[in-house]
């Protein structure tokens, strides 16, 4: 007999305000442990001394996430200039100090000005990229450094907001793969010093906004009332993007079911597809006006 898994069916998305000191897969745990959901996982993870938005994807939204994975996001950031850490942040051990030269907003502006469009940046040890099987973060730890292809990722804004020496606050907008550590040693050499990451706050995903983001003292305290559910967003809120198709019986019953359903009257391309009872999945539009079924979704009680 097989084992029944133990929680609650709970499907939406939670913009969660992730505290300092959690891993994003603790925050993640308390969460689900909060809801007592039978299934949860977040969509791009941050450093535990960092805070800001994780989104938490519960039941058939995790169904979004690949999808989300993919979307820009917006970070305020803390450089200390003069002062290098193993690691690009303030968990790794000081290997290099540096003076730093005398500098006014005007030149800070002028530098962030240069990483503005599609960059190169070399991935930071301490990253959960692999090399041979093997996490780069593992082999740092064991004191080992292999050679690590540059990638590209694109900066659409950036801006000083503010400058007292040593430590340099910054807002960036940046595509997914950024890793916003190297950005900041990388801005510290351009301005003629080495630097590292002091605090970072995730302040966008997507289509998510910083005011929408809700901590773990405020849903502890929802539980507490019971109104913790109210806290969630529809289970394809991150693909606000998407164009809707709206299917009527029996063309709703043949996709729900896997099949394509054909004569669609819309653009080419991902859709979030909607029957009589709701949202039935997302589904691909092809050029012969074909919608094909990407991810079907059980919102069912």
């Amino acid at each position: 007999m097989s084992r029944r898994r133990k929680g609650r069916d709970v499907h939406g998305v939670l913009l969660l305000d992730k505290p300092a000191g959690y891993s994003s897969s603790q925050a993640v745990q308390k969460v689900r442990w909060l809801f007592q959901a039978r299934k949860a996982g977040h969509t791009g993870s941050l450093d535990p001394f960092a805070t800001g938005m994780l989104p938490v994807c519960f039941g058939e939204a995790s169904k979004t996430a690949t999808f989300m994975l993919d979307a820009s996001k917006s970070y305020l950031a803390q450089a200390v200039l003069g002062q290098a850490t193993a690691t690009g942040d303030i968990e790794g051990d000081i290997v290099d100090r540096r003076p730093v030269p005398p500098l006014g907003l005007g030149d800070i502006r002028t530098a962030l000005a240069g990483f503005l469009g599609r960059i190169e940046q070399v991935p930071p040890m301490y990253s959960a990229l692999k090399h041979q099987g093997q996490p780069l973060y593992k082999l740092a730890r064991a004191g080992r450094e292999v050679p690590r292809e540059p990638r590209t990722v694109t900066i659409h804004a950036i801006e000083p907001v503010s400058w007292e020496n040593p430590v340099l606050a910054f807002r960036v907008e940046c595509s997914k793969g950024t890793y916003v550590r190297t950005l900041a040693e990388d801005i510290a050499r351009k301005l003629g010093t080495c630097g590292h990451l002091q605090a970072l706050r995730r302040l966008s995903v997507g289509p998510f906004r910083e005011a929408d983001m809700i901590g773990l003292d405020e849903l502890a305290a929802r539980a507490e009332a019971g109104t913790l559910d109210e806290a969630l967003l529809p289970p394809d809120a991150g693909l606000a993007d998407w164009p809707v198709v709206t299917l009527e019986d029996p063309a709703a019953t043949r996709f729900g079911h896997g099949n394509p359903v054909g004569g669609i009257r819309a653009p080419s391309g991902p859709v979030r597809v909607y029957g009589p009872d709701g949202l039935l999945g997302l589904g691909e539009i092809t050029a012969d006006k074909l919608l094909k079924a990407k991810r079907l979704m059980n919102l069912r009680p």
